[in-house]
């Protein structure tokens, strides 16, 4: 049985026990301190996890900024989208993956020390690139040190060569140009993950413009976690989401946030709640604010 969500700190361990092909993923990071994650990884983690840096592994490093804030690249190593932690083409990422030894036929399970907010780009950009069995673990190295399992320090093996292909996308990437196009029309709703302040425009810490994209509705992503580190409810999610969409199609919902990074886990929380799969905006606030001639909301 594939785990294609959620992944339960008991259930990793049935699952590693049973011989079964399975590489977990250790997605820590922290934003102000990009070489932080690295090092917590280095101090505990899972026992053979891979280290997948935000910067390094997860986003395209090809090319330099160019006019409006495009990344200019050649064509082989163009990135797939725009912002702060632009996606790197589903062809490099697979590279990636084939270097630390993941291959089509394992199960991935990804998690981090942050509420999710890091493993769910692992998570969705593993499923973009036509891999499902892929999961969070849910509650992270917390939960996992709480079952009582195994932590190990320092560097693991370098693993064999493997030979990743990708497949049809599993997961829905809109554009700037796509989310520009559709704005103000009912087949699209934005949802925006970033705190309460920085969507009113209140605060900007990152982006050069303060505010969001018009029309779109706010919910910060912490708020898909439980007082005990995991997902909440089923139910619970579904309830939220209903009063968020207010009877807007969630089929429309396009998710976004400062780069693309935190609008993950407001995605995972609508399959988990049962409202199916919805599109992310993968450049999100930092690429959409790049172009002046973009519409703006405060407030």
């Amino acid at each position: 049985m594939a785990y294609t969500t959620l992944i339960s700190a008991q259930e990793l361990k049935a699952l590693r026990a049973s011989g079964a092909p399975v590489m977990v993923f250790d997605c820590t990071f922290d934003l102000s301190q990009p070489s932080r994650g690295a090092q917590q990884y280095l101090e505990s983690h899972i026992p053979g996890a891979v280290y997948a840096h935000l910067d390094e592994a997860l986003s395209a490093k090809h090319g330099a900024p160019g006019a409006g804030g495009v990344l200019v690249a050649t064509e082989g190593d163009g990135p797939a989208s725009g912002g702060r932690h632009p996606l790197p083409n589903r062809e490099r990422f697979a590279t990636w993956l084939s270097s630390v030894g993941f291959s089509n036929g394992m199960q991935a399970v990804v998690y981090d020390r942050n509420g999710a907010n890091y493993c769910g780009r692992l998570w969705w950009m593993l499923q973009w690139a036509g891999h499902e069995a892929v999961a969070v673990l849910d509650g992270g190295l917390q939960a996992w040190v709480e079952a009582g399992g195994e932590v190990a320090t320092g560097e693991e093996p370098a693993h064999f060569q493997a030979n990743f292909a990708v497949g049809e996308p599993l997961q829905r990437l809109a554009s700037a140009a796509d989310v520009q196009a559709a704005l103000g029309q009912p087949g699209q709703t934005v949802v925006d993950a970033r705190a309460p302040a920085r969507y009113r425009g209140e605060v900007e810490p990152l982006d050069p413009v303060a505010g969001h994209i018009p029309g779109a509705l706010n919910r910060p992503f912490t708020e898909n976690i439980g007082p005990d580190g995991r997902f909440k409810p089923a139910a619970q999610l579904r309830a939220e989401f209903d009063a968020l969409l207010a009877g807007r199609d969630p089929a429309t919902v396009v998710h976004q946030c400062g780069s693309g990074v935190s609008a993950v886990p407001n995605l995972l929380a609508m399959q988990l709640a049962g409202l199916g799969k919805s599109t992310l905006f993968a450049g999100s606030w930092s690429e959409w604010c790049s172009d002046a001639s973009r519409p703006v909301e405060r407030g």
